[in-house]
């Protein structure tokens, strides 16, 4: 049977600049991004080994260092950005990713963009 285990991320707070509007191109915002990430999380499990799954710290710290070293348009391009780093540097073979942009447009209290990529499930 596949292993159905995810690792997740929420309320992982990023600074970047990002918007379409000059107002929000002139200093970076607050952003809260959520993210689930499948991995088989047995072998780490069995031996009590960080080396064996994901690192929580070590995601969080490239996601925010991919943030400030971009400045798009479009928060589809961040959370397309980050879900092929997750992949491609952390072996992810799905992502669910979700990122927040409060305050974005007034009177609402949320608007953002949620991405799934890969495949949810790992094989044995």
């Amino acid at each position: 049977m596949p292993a159905r285990d995810r690792i997740y991320l929420r309320g992982l707070e990023i600074h970047a600049v990002v918007g379409v509007y000059a107002q929000e191109r002139a200093r970076p915002r607050r952003l809260r991004v959520d993210l689930d990430i499948a991995c088989d999380t047995r072998m780490a499990a069995a031996r009590d080994d960080l080396a064996l799954t994901q690192d929580y710290d070590a995601i969080a710290r490239r996601l925010r260092e991919l943030a400030a070293s971009m400045q798009p348009a479009l928060l589809e391009t961040l959370a397309e950005r980050m879900a092929e780093l997750l992949r491609k540097e952390f072996g992810a073979p799905w992502v669910r990713l979700r990122i927040d942009k409060p305050g974005a447009v007034q009177g609402v209290a949320g608007v953002g963009i949620v991405i799934e990529r890969g495949e949810a499930f790992v094989n044995d």
